[in-house]
């Protein structure tokens, strides 16, 4: 009822007395209600049951003091639910919240119409409509603010978990603070590093209802004009990633390896931040790219991990296989990928250097015939070489001494 509308008729100060004097009756016959018409009621805690009481308790008293101001103080109302504790919230759903105001209601509806004359009821029923309103107006006030500020937290903590992760910090408490905040124990994760777009919370609602319907696990930190995804349960990354593409800013979009678990989720933190630094090295780079698929843009920027990578996929195996391998290799990629040019430069058949190509990608997985994968084996053997060199002289100094 607004500050403007007029009471029908007064509720004598006597009636308001007896009513006041009626508070702790009333309190018990709603706790008694609550108990017979609410199955779920009972199985509460006892110390939530007692906070519903004293709620009850609270409201009554508001109600009283209401109407004694005027109807003019509707901040009465306002506290009912301010003095619960946030966990009362997470404790009763809405929904039940809802099914208690009903029953508070009715019974306080019930006592004060029975305390009240016959020319009273009008403005008790008028008046215990408005208490109805205004306690259901409290409630929801109560759980939006819960719901803001468990919103806040979650966010924080999310942050605070991908930031631990990305560190490789993780321990007991990191996987413990995850399971809070809804990560399950995937053994499927890797890492996604984007741009953040100029709406971030929005974008991130989007993607998180996105995954949650195909039942994969998220958790996001937006790190200034870097948005941080960790993905976990996803049968395909390239096509979970690639559906979420439109989400994030312009810019490189990087996705890591995946890995078993959370707590080795730096690996690929790593390597997809490697990828985003490196990405702007490969012209029309794909979007998005898989952070392998970079390595050697990222060992141009001076990435260690891949520079190792390539040389124990590429360098180490075709050496070690023999066969006229790694010099096919080394040959084809020094005559222009010509195999005609190839075949002259080792005096072997043209079929043979076709065989030794088909032998390689079998054996390393990259097809020399293809520009980028060429450029991939490229690299490699111009890495491994050098390690190659470098140990060789390390040897050599150390015959000497």
């Amino acid at each position: 009822m607004s500050p403007d509308q007029s009471r029908p008729t007064q509720i004598r100060t006597n009636t308001l007395d007896a009513i006041t004097a009626s508070t702790d009756h009333i309190t018990a016959a709603v706790r008694s209600c609550l108990e017979e018409r609410l199955a779920w009621y009972s199985r509460l805690p006892a110390d939530t049951r007692s906070w519903v009481g004293i709620l009850a308790q609270s409201a009554i008293r508001a109600f009283i003091a209401w109407y004694r101001a005027g109807q003019r103080e509707g901040e009465s109302f306002a506290s009912v639910f301010s003095l619960a504790p946030r966990e009362l919230t997470r404790s009763i759903s809405l929904s039940q919240t809802v099914e208690l105001t009903r029953t508070v209601v009715s019974v306080v509806e019930e006592h004060v119409m029975a305390l009240a004359a016959a020319d009273e009821i009008d403005a008790v029923r008028a008046a215990v409509a408005t208490f109805s309103r205004e306690v259901a107006f409290s409630a929801a006030r109560a759980y939006a603010v819960a719901a803001e500020s468990r919103g806040a937290w979650d966010a924080r903590m999310e942050s605070l978990v991908v930031d631990a992760v990305m560190r490789g910090e993780y321990d007991d408490d990191v996987v413990s603070r995850a399971a809070t905040i809804g990560w399950h124990d995937r053994h499927s994760v890797f890492v996604v590093v984007g741009e953040t777009p100029h709406a971030a919370d929005e974008a991130v609602d989007q993607m998180r209802s996105h995954l949650r319907r195909q039942r994969i696990d998220s958790l996001f930190s937006v790190q200034g004009r870097r948005l941080v995804l960790m993905i976990g349960g996803a049968e395909n990354p390239g096509k979970t990633v690639s559906e979420l593409s439109h989400c994030f800013g312009p810019g490189p979009l990087v996705y890591g390896p995946s890995v078993a678990h959370l707590m080795t989720a730096n690996k690929s933190a790593h390597a997809a931040l490697a990828g985003s630094r490196a990405c702007p090295g490969w012209v029309n780079a794909p979007r998005p790219v898989a952070a392998e698929e970079l390595l050697p843009e990222r060992i141009l920027d001076g990435d260690v991990t891949a520079r190792r990578h390539l040389v124990d996929h590429v360098f180490t195996p075709l050496d070690a296989l023999g066969n006229g391998l790694l010099e096919t290799a080394d040959s084809y990629l020094r005559c222009g990928r010509s195999v005609e040019a190839t075949a002259r430069s080792l005096f072997v058949h043209a079929n043979t250097v076709r065989y030794r190509l088909s032998r390689i990608e079998e054996h390393i997985g990259y097809d020399l015939t293809n520009p980028r994968e060429a450029y991939v084996v490229e690299v490699a053997l111009t890495v491994g070489r050098l390690e190659a060199a470098a140990a060789s002289r390390a040897d050599d100094g150390a015959t000497r001494q």
